[in-house]
């Protein structure tokens, strides 16, 4: 399921973790840019937004719509494993 998060100018992306200020722009990218916000089925109003080689894991308050960065990590893609016939 895809879920689209809009950012605005008066968006608020709080940060209890204290992640550096760079994760912080690439979060704000990854949502104008559209990146698919991934529910997290155990867990209402948490997401993992993957931006390229980083994701992010978010909550998304339902009264305020504040968005909250709770984790990130970094995502490498899988490894094809080659069969030998």
């Amino acid at each position: 399921m895809r879920f689209e998060l809009e950012l605005t100018a008066e968006s608020k992306i709080e940060d209890p973790r204290g992640h550096s200020p760079e994760t912080l722009r690439r979060l704000r990218e990854a949502i104008a840019s559209g990146a698919p916000a991934n529910p997290d089925a155990r867990r209402l109003g948490f997401f993992e937004i993957q931006s390229d080689d980083q994701v992010f894991y978010i909550h998304v308050s339902p009264a305020t719509q504040k968005i909250t960065l709770l984790a990130t990590w970094s995502h490498e893609p899988e490894l094809e494993v080659a069969s030998s016939a």
